[in-house]
């Protein structure tokens, strides 16, 4: 068992140095949800009032015929994405019954698209994370894979 691998009482992965250990594999980039332990997800920043924070889905680093992207190539895509991974909810998020009439629009763990610009985007430790309002998820999806990015 690999380090990352280790597992605590609680069942949550531990042994995450920071987020880009959460990517499956280096050259796919393609994001692991469950290995984003809870001692990384408490060091991540906590989104006040209505806001979300988000982990942009960056997308494969090889094609399916094998052919390796640039680095170039993948960071544009991170930037430009419009699908990301809810690591936390504000406290404040969805609470406006008027609003969100029919309830919450997503919650911590899914998937979930947003305009191609939406938030504030800063780094971390290993990547990239936005925070967006609770307004601006426009969908909530099942596998990031589904949606085409360009």
């Amino acid at each position: 068992m690999t380090e990352a691998q280790e597992v605590d009482l609680d069942g949550v992965a531990e042994g995450v140095a920071n987020l880009a250990a959460a990517y499956k594999d280096v050259t796919d980039k393609v994001l692991d949800p469950e290995k984003i332990g809870g001692s990384l997800l408490e060091r991540m920043p906590s989104p006040t009032g209505w806001r979300l924070l988000i982990l942009p889905y960056r997308g494969k680093g090889k094609t399916d015929g094998g052919i390796y992207l640039p680095d170039v190539v993948v960071q544009e895509q991170t930037v430009s994405t419009q699908v990301g991974y809810v690591l936390k909810v504000g406290p404040l998020a969805y609470k406006d019954t008027e609003k969100f009439i029919s309830g919450p629009w997503c919650k911590q763990g899914d998937w979930v698209m947003f305009a191609r610009y939406a938030g504030s985007r800063f780094k971390i430790d290993g990547g990239e994370v936005r925070l967006l309002n609770d307004d601006e998820i426009l969908a909530k999806i099942k596998e990031p894979e589904d949606i085409l990015h360009f």
